[in-house]
Formats: structure tokens, sequence, C-alpha cells
């Protein structure tokens, strides 16, 4: 049996044997007797998920490496830290939230940048047992407020701004915007002024970051259940109440050190760069926690794969530090394949540290897997997973056995995993044929054990549908040998940029427009994002708007509410919209008329004039 069939098969049939190994890489306060009970892993160790990644690598004699380089050519500035400087920084910051009333299980909303102290931010929240959800950037107002009347903070933690390549975004007038609109109220905002735009700040509330870390005494870490909350990460669902995912403190530190080294296959004192963002669980998982857990040097790169200042960006970054696995989404790639198909400026980089690439935040399609695999002369690995489950469900596990590649497919099920494609009835479906993809129960550590303060709709959203599984909300199938094809999502939520957004949200801001009567968004295929939104839009009878009009003030809306990183800029005027007899809009005929795919209608169809009527009007407005 080769080395991964024989990992495989034990954490399937052996897993509390399994994890209970893995546990031993963890430092504990209270070494668990307990594996997993209750549907709950480690439910009675004891540790502290700070001390993990910093403050024991410091006492193990690591003190001199550097755990964070900070590299930022949108401010033309870079920053490394020692795992000594950097617990120097989080024990200060830990302190000053000790101070302004922050303990063990309150919530502190983080609203940041790509800036050293956002990662100090949310490492100071898990020394103090607090329970961080940070927030995107990229988020507007509203979308903020929901979240800070859903996660009630003490305290919130912001910056003057945010730098993107061609514009400086003031964060400070959306985080005041959003606390008019929440019905909670923080007792304090710690604001790091940027000097690229210093903000006002609010007397009594606000406080200056530098001032109040300064005046700080250090503050030690405390100890947790692993059952306690380390993080709450809101992704998107369908339009309401957002999905407050939870992440535990003992799981998530078990699961994300053994993924380290036996996925990824990095070894403490390498450097690991995910070139994502903070804001999303990619950031959660592999900017902060995971290569720090692991001993290695992680890079926070405040930039974009081209534009800053060019398709060179990311062969600087692994030339300069010695990345020895980058881990980025497809679309980067795809940018950058976009400004140099040739992939003249990688040539002009010493990449020689480069050991493996992995893509992940959408399905990588096999033209650009090709293109990079040809370009960087290494493994380019494709994997999966989703906020929910923190880590990859599926990869090629390098740490245990590199197997063959099959381009569109992210190779096998990673140990913990018990991956199923279900029919209709909750059946297993033979090799080759499409169905739902699941994990049998009980799900490994580091997955989601529920929704914050929403235990039922975890039940109704993951778990009633096939009972004694998790419905991922993706579709695919296993061909022959086991490996995984995931075709894409099962539900509305569409993939822009390895961002999961809805599209149900978008349609609610739409249908708020004076002018609409009725709207459908859906995302259609883009050769960087992956997929954009693209609205269609039905007008009230009497409304004379026309289309450029209509395009141009529905982006400005959804941009307003949701953020620009929902990146709508396409809205089409129709007569109707295509529905089935009972209603339903065609979402999915529509998305295959706009990505030119060929198309029926189905037999539910109402009218099936209502298609070539939305084809026509795409040709015209050059839609496709």
């Amino acid at each position: 049996m080769s080395a991964y069939d024989e990992a495989y098969r034990r954490s399937i049939e052996r897993p509390e044997e399994f994890w209970g190994e893995a546990a031993l890489g963890i430092q504990w306060d209270l070494v668990p007797a307990t594996v997993h009970a209750g549907g709950r892993w480690f439910p009675d160790g004891r540790l502290n998920t700070c001390h993990n990644a910093v403050d024991r690598h410091v006492a193990a004699g690591r003190g001199a490496q550097a755990a964070l380089i900070y590299d930022s050519p949108v401010t033309g500035t870079t920053r490394s830290y020692t795992y000594l400087e950097l617990l120097d920084e989080v024990s200060k910051a830990a302190g000053m939230l000790r101070d302004l009333g922050v303990a063990a299980g309150d919530t502190v909303v983080i609203y940041m940048p790509m800036v050293p102290e956002a990662v100090v931010a949310m490492l100071a929240c898990a020394r103090l047992g607090a329970v961080h959800s940070v927030v995107f950037g990229g988020f507007a107002a509203r979308e903020l407020a929901v979240r800070i009347d859903h996660a009630r903070p003490k305290v919130v933690l912001s910056a003057s701004c945010g730098i993107e390549p061609a514009r400086v975004v003031a964060y400070k007038p959306l985080l005041d915007a959003a606390l008019e609109q929440a019905g909670h109220r923080p007792d304090h905002c710690v604001i790091l002024q940027r000097p690229e735009s210093p903000a006002e700040l609010t007397p009594g509330r606000d406080l200056d970051w530098a001032a109040a870390v300064g005046g700080a005494e250090p503050a030690g870490c405390v100890s947790v259940a692993a059952t306690d909350p380390l993080y709450i990460l809101y992704t998107s669902g369908t339009t309401g109440t957002p999905k407050g995912v939870v992440r535990d403190n003992g799981g998530h530190a078990v699961a994300l050190q053994w993924s380290m080294s036996h996925v990824y296959g990095a070894a403490p004192g390498e450097v690991f760069w995910a070139a994502s963002d903070v804001g999303w669980v990619v950031g959660h998982s592999y900017i902060v926690y995971a290569p720090l857990l692991a001993g290695c040097t992680t890079v926070l790169y405040e930039g974009k794969p081209v534009g800053t200042p060019d398709p060179g960006a990311f062969w600087r970054v692994v030339s300069t530090y010695g990345v020895r696995t980058l881990f980025t989404a497809p679309t980067a790639f795809r940018a950058i394949k976009k400004e140099d198909p040739s992939g003249n400026f990688a040539k002009k980089y010493d990449l020689s540290a480069l050991r493996y690439l992995f893509l992940a935040g959408e399905r990588l399609d096999p033209d650009t897997y090709h293109w990079a695999s040809d370009l960087l002369g290494v493994p380019v690995i494709d994997h999966w997973w989703q906020t929910e489950t923190g880590w990859p469900i599926a990869a090629n596990s390098v740490g245990i056995e590199r197997l063959p590649i099959k381009p569109g497919s992210p190779t096998k099920a990673v140990p913990g995993w018990d991956v199923h494609i279900l029919d209709a009835d909750g059946n297993d479906c033979p090799p080759g044929a499409e169905g739902a993809v699941t994990v049998k129960l009980p799900l490994p550590p580091g997955a989601l054990p529920t929704l914050y303060r929403d235990d039922d709709r975890f039940a109704r959203s993951y778990l009633d549908r096939y009972p004694g599984h998790y419905l991922t909300g993706d579709g695919g199938h296993l061909d022959d040998d086991g490996y995984l094809y995931v075709m894409g999502r099962i539900d509305d939520v569409i993939n822009v940029a390895g961002h999961r957004l809805s599209t149900g949200s978008m349609e609610e801001v739409i249908a708020a427009h004076p002018d609409v009567a009725e709207c459908a968004v859906i995302g259609v295929a883009d050769e960087v994002k992956g997929q954009l939104p693209m609205g269609f839009v039905v007008l009230k009878a009497g409304s004379e708007r026309g289309q450029e009009e209509m395009e141009r003030e529905l982006a400005a809306l959804v941009r307003e509410r949701i953020g620009p990183v929902a990146a709508f800029r396409r809205a089409v005027v129709v007569s109707r919209l295509p529905k089935t007899r009972s209603g339903k809009i065609l979402r999915a005929t529509m998305r295959d008329i706009a990505d030119g795919n060929p198309y029926t209608a189905p037999s539910t169809i109402e009218d099936p004039a209502a298609l070539p009527e939305i084809a026509r009007v795409l040709s015209d407005t050059g839609g496709h």
C-alpha cells in the first residue's frame, strides 16, 4: 500500500488514533485525554493558539528567525519581524485590548488592510482568548454594519486607509458610516494612522493605535478550552443574516500544523507565501496561523499580481525572500498570463528556491495549469477547500507522497476527509457520474463545528440534505482512480477572483432601484477572475431609462452596498426574464447563453421565446 493510501485509510478507519498522534505537534496546557466526543475534537484539552504560533518558537530558540515579512509595493516599504519581535508586538497589542476591557470570549472586529498590525491584531485576540472577526477591507459600510451587529464586538480595530494601486481607500468614513447604521455600539475603535491618509478620530470612542499600544503593558497568554472559538469569519450565503463560520482553537491548531508538513511539504524555517488577503479564509489559515504554528517565515504582501508595478511582482517577491512554497488563486496567474503571455518577466528573476506552486479558490482550468507549469518548471498543485473547512479537502499531499497530476482535478481527498459523490437520493454515484460533493461525518479537526449563534442554520445549510454527511454545496465526480473533479457551485453563490459572493444579495440591491421591476444576477465566465456577475433587469412599465444609464447606476449601487470586491459592471436591460411555469428564473440557461455555450430550452419553460430574446440583447450590447 502506498504512503498516501496508508495515511488516508488510517485517518478514516482510525481517526482518533490518527488525530491523537497529530495533536502531539501542539503544546497543550492540559493535554486532551479524549480525542473526539459528541462531535467535537479534543473536548477536554486546553491550550492557547498564540502561544503555539509565537511564544513556543521563541522558547525553543527560534527567536531570531524571521516570522513575518511585510512587502508593500503600493507604499514602497518592506519590514521583517523576528519571532521575538512579533512576540513583543503581539503581547503589547494584547495588553492594549486587555486595558480596553477585552477578555476571553469577547469579540473584536478587525477591519484592516494588508499591514503587519492586522496579523498582530489577530494574534493579540487569540492571546487573550478573545474571538476575532476580520472583515475584508473592500466591504462597504452596510456590509460592515451587518457584521458588527451580528458579532457584537467590544472593540473594533481598524486603519485610516487601505491602498490600491491607483487610489487610496479611506476606511475611517466607511467605519463611521457602518457604526451609524449598526444597532450595536462597540466601546472603542482603535485606528492605525497611515501617513497616506490620516483619519479624524472621534473623541471618547476612537484611540490612536500607536499611542494605545505604546502605553500598554504586555499581556500573557490565556488558556482556553480546545472547543472555545478562535474566530468568526462571515461567508457569503443567500440574503439575510450573515453566515458566521466558527473556528475552534484546538482542532484548528492541530489540523493546520499537520497540513503544513503533510499537504504543503513545508518545514520550519522555510519561507511560505500565501498571496491572499487576511480578510479571507486563505489569509487566516495560511498567511497567519498555519505558517507560524509550523515555525515558518510567512510573507504578507500588500500589492497585486500585476500593476504593482508590473507582471513580475510575484517573481520579485519569490526571488527576494527565497520563497519555497507559493499559494495563490488561479485568478492571479490568469492576470499575470494576460499581461505577460510569454513569461518574460519571470526570466528576470532567480526562482530557484521555489519548490511548489499551490493554487486554490476556484477551479484551475487546464490552460492556466499548463502555462504555470511550463513557466516555472515546478509541480503546480490544484487543491480545493472552503471557508467552512478551513484547510484543504482535496490536494496532492506532497508531504506524504506526490501523486501523478491530472489537470482539472485537485487530486485526491486529503487524509481526514471522507469525500463522497451522492445522487439526489443520497446514494454514492459510480465513477464518472456527477453528483453532490459531500464529506461523511465526522468532519476532521479544523472544520467548522457550527455557525456563530445559529446552530439550526448550520444543520439546515450543511447537514440536513444528506443525513450523516456535510454538504459542500459543490457538484462534481470521482474518476476510476479516486481523483476528484469539482465542477462548480450548486447554489447561487458565484466565485469572483476566489471570493465567494452571493448573487442573491446583489439582486436585492438591484431590485431596490426605483426603475427596476425584476432582476436576476448570474456569474458569467471571465478569463481573469473566473466569474463576474452580470445583471439582467426588467424595467417598470413607463420607465424610459437607457441601457448605459441603468448600467452605470446599478454598478454604483452594488459598489456602495456590497463593495468594489463584487466587481459588478454589467447590467443588461431585457423585456422579461426566462422562467419555468412555477416562476423559477432559469439562471443556469441564462449563464450558458451569456458564456456562448449551446443550450436547450428546459421542458418546464413558460415561454421558449424568452431565451433567444436574451441572446439577442446580449449580442446587441456586446455581452459575448
